[in-house]
């Protein structure tokens, strides 16, 4: 009984050693297998890296891009702005020509009226000629 039970015991001996060792093995198999998943991370971090700095520069260019924008903009403002003052001072002088038009119409209009009623040169001396007959003869 007592070589059974060394037997056994070396059985178990035997038997944790091996599993003991199959313990060992998975665990190196699993720190390779982290130490792959690690690389795999650091690529990643490193890609993700990669493109922050990328779009960190696209970022700084589009900002570039809006502040030349808006001295554009700033610039196109004010020669709006002044234009709209120039035009105003045109509507108020467009104002007061029609004005002035319409005096010179009514003028124009009294003058015609006027050299109606009188004669010309032309007809004045063909009426001397006639009174001056009538009168002699």
């Amino acid at each position: 009984m007592l070589k059974k039970q060394q037997k056994m015991s070396n059985g178990v001996k035997a038997k944790s050693k091996k599993s003991n060792d199959h313990n060992h093995d998975d665990i190196r198999q699993d720190i390779r297998g982290l130490g792959v998943l690690i690389e795999r991370v650091n690529d990643n971090v490193s890609f993700v890296a990669e493109q922050y700095e990328d779009i960190k520069q696209d970022v700084s260019s589009i900002k570039q891009d809006v502040s030349s924008i808006k001295q554009d903009v700033s610039s196109i403002k004010q020669t709006v702005d002044s234009h709209t003052e120039t035009l105003g001072h045109h509507t108020e002088m467009i104002g007061s020509m029609k004005t002035d038009m319409e005096i010179m119409k009514t003028d124009i209009e009294f003058i015609k009226t006027s050299l109606k009623r009188k004669v010309d040169v032309e007809e004045f001396a063909v009426l001397e000629r006639r009174v001056a007959a009538l009168e002699r003869g």
